[in-house]
């Protein structure tokens, strides 16, 4: 072999080392971001509040291994997602706790309770409690899917507890609604048939034909619809109506 063929397998031997990639190295696509630029997930911010000192520091141990959770001191507290209240039984004393801690912040509130008496639940919803764990099942991931819950919008309750609350509002619909043609929502029913109709395209001859209402009737419950809500007009109050689920 002569001195310049050695030179061109040397040159084709550099160029498919620099070309191939090392043995079970993969092929990346765009910039390397390094780990600590990477983001994290989003925290929640938690307020842990107790009867007693052995109570709240349990918790506290429990959570403080979760990277779910930011735990927060007492001067931070207000700034809480969620604050929660871990007591042996709901007292009268819990109660007041828990509306201060409504007025206090704007996170949501949850309670870990021993001992909930028949009763407490309405309680707890007039002190805006939206979650509710049993301290017997307050393990470290019950706790932390009732604060994620929370933090999510969303409620959290004992399958008994849930059932007694239905029960409760289906006795309030029957025995103090049903009667004055009222609803749970802020519409009656006859305000919300005449939205139904408004938002299917009808005037209000077609309205008062269908209903056998006047038209002057119409034009008066669609008028105390809007000036009741605050609406600007028909079109207005059809939305509103829809976005909560009321027709």
């Amino acid at each position: 072999m002569t001195p310049t063929d050695t030179s061109r397998e040397e040159a084709v031997t550099t160029r498919r080392t620099v070309m191939t990639p090392p043995s079970g190295s993969a092929r990346r696509s765009g910039p390397v971001v390094p780990a600590q630029m990477r983001g994290k997930p989003a925290q929640v911010r938690v307020a842990v509040y107790a009867e007693d000192l052995i109570l709240q520091t349990g918790v506290v141990q429990q959570l403080r291994q979760r990277p779910e959770v930011e735990l927060l001191s007492e001067s931070d507290a207000a700034k809480a997602d969620v604050s929660l209240l871990v007591v042996d039984a709901l007292t009268e004393a819990v109660a007041e706790h828990l509306r201060r801690l409504r007025l206090a912040t704007s996170g949501r509130i949850g309670l870990v309770v021993g001992h909930f008496e028949a009763g407490g639940l309405q309680t707890i919803v007039e002190c805006g409690v939206a979650a509710v764990l049993r301290r017997s099942e307050a393990d470290q991931d019950r706790l932390v899917h009732l604060i994620t819950a929370l933090a999510n919008g969303e409620g959290v309750m004992p399958g008994d507890l849930l059932g007694e609350l239905l029960d409760r509002i289906g006795i309030l619909q029957r025995t103090m609604l049903d009667g004055r043609g009222l609803t749970l929502s802020t519409l009656t029913a006859r305000e919300a048939e005449m939205l139904r109709l408004v938002a299917e395209g009808f005037d209000t001859s077609e309205i008062a034909a269908k209903t056998s209402y006047s038209e002057r009737t119409v034009k008066n419950v669609l008028h105390e619809i809007t000036t009741r809500l605050g609406l600007r007009n028909r079109a207005h109050a059809v939305g509103y109506a829809m976005r909560r689920g009321l027709i």
